[in-house]
């Protein structure tokens, strides 16, 4: 990963592309990013939110490009890390945040096309983006840090959808299997199990079935929801460099769910 630009942010120098920016976690990390010295690429589907987002970044003083796109599609996700190496020289990191979920039925009473929308987004999109930002990595020499967003349902049934879970199961090892082919060329590759946070997902699912409202609070130790930037935080330690013995790992931001 390239080093510092002179400043004094967590992320100085570095340009780390976040998918699912234009709301969540995913908004609320390019804002941190940005402010922490970082050149922000910023992808997700609503082309009007993103644009909105990097004029704010960029009236603060800081550095973001908006590149609209759809993970689940490899073509937008490559076009995407193009533009990014072509305006800022390298990608140096990677926030892949984006995520779909649905308050569900019954595993047998589910519709196959929710099982497909859960594997392209939230594993498939994934995939997509690790293809194309390992071989920027690797093309550049560079090395970098990628961070996937997974979840506590990465690691127990949770009460979400069945397709969910396996999708963040499934990135948990598709995380750990990125840390092991590339660690020793220089990029690390972690998961983060996150929480219950209050996102618009999040709240779209509760609006369909606000029993879950107490499950998702009173599980935690801490007895609430995270705020998106609490997560956001984490995303950002694991990209600088401050975490470079840090790989292969599915790091809990769950306020203790899974601890206790």
């Amino acid at each position: 990963m390239r080093g510092p630009g002179g400043g004094t942010g967590l992320l100085d120098g570095a340009t780390i592309m976040v998918t699912g920016a234009s709301s969540g976690i995913g908004a609320a990390a390019a804002r941190l990013f940005a402010a922490e010295g970082a050149a922000v690429v910023l992808m997700a589907r609503r082309e009007d939110r993103l644009r909105e987002l990097a004029e704010e970044i960029t009236a603060s003083g800081g550095k973001a490009l908006a590149s609209p796109g759809d993970v689940t599609d490899p073509d937008h996700v490559n076009r995407v890390v193009t533009e990014t190496v072509r305006t800022y020289g390298a990608l140096d990191g990677a926030f892949n945040n984006a995520g779909w979920a649905t308050a569900g039925k019954p595993l047998h009473e589910t519709d196959d096309s929710v099982f497909t929308q859960a594997l392209d987004v939230n594993l498939r999109g994934v995939w997509n983006c690790l293809k194309a930002q390992i071989s920027a990595m690797l093309e550049s020499g560079t090395g970098g840090s990628i961070v996937n967003t997974a979840s506590i349902a990465g690691v127990l049934a949770t009460g979400a959808t069945a397709p969910y879970i396996a999708a963040k199961h499934a990135v948990i090892g598709l995380t750990r299997a990125a840390a092991e082919e590339y660690g020793q060329r220089g990029i690390r590759v972690n998961a983060l199990v996150v929480g219950s946070t209050r996102t618009e997902l999040i709240e779209d699912v509760l609006k369909s079935a606000p029993h879950l409202e107490e499950a998702y609070t009173t599980r935690s130790v801490q007895r609430r929801m995270a705020e998106p930037v609490e997560v956001a935080q984490a995303a950002a330690w694991l990209c600088s460099s401050r975490a470079s013995f840090v790989t292969g790992a599915a790091v809990p931001v769950d306020g203790g769910w899974t601890a206790a």
